[in-house]
């Protein structure tokens, strides 16, 4: 599929979308000057082309018990890749995970209950090589997307 080339109305709504992605079409189409139904064709063509991927509430991790943060460093040889992946997405408390450059292959986000919980995972993912933990003390600057160009 073709993508269309993004103008500044819809790069304006992304914006929008990033900071609060449940405004009601009415005030974003206001924001934007168009009509609710062609607010509405512009989310969802965005949509169906992959430019937005998707919709989350962001949900407070300590509140819901996830008081164990950290960011893995994994090196792992590429005949294991495959594997790690698999391990990788059938757990619930890898929250994300980047294959990257470097001494290290892999770069996860994890969210644990406890430091005994991330303690052994970190143990288990020695199965796949070697690793370092970096432990989450707070978080100054949230996540908060990419910035997207208006002009």
């Amino acid at each position: 599929m073709q993508k269309h080339e993004l103008d500044k109305i819809d790069r304006k709504i992304l914006n929008i979308l990033m900071v609060q992605a449940k405004k009601p079409l009415k005030e974003i189409a206001e924001a934007v000057f168009l009509s609710i139904p062609a607010v509405s064709a512009r989310i969802e063509k965005m949509e169906r082309e992959g430019y937005i991927l998707g919709y989350q509430a962001e949900i407070n991790p300590a509140l819901m018990g996830y008081g164990a943060r950290a960011f893995i460093q994994l090196e792992v040889p590429q005949e294991k890749k495959e594997q790690f992946y698999r391990y990788a997405s059938s757990h619930p408390q890898v929250m994300e995970c980047n294959c990257v450059t470097g001494e290290y292959s892999m770069l996860l986000q994890v969210c644990f209950p406890s430091m005994e919980d991330l303690e052994h995972f970190t143990g288990e993912l020695q199965q796949f090589g070697k690793a370092r933990t970096h432990v989450v003390f707070s978080t100054p600057v949230r996540h908060r997307g990419i910035r997207v160009e208006e002009s």
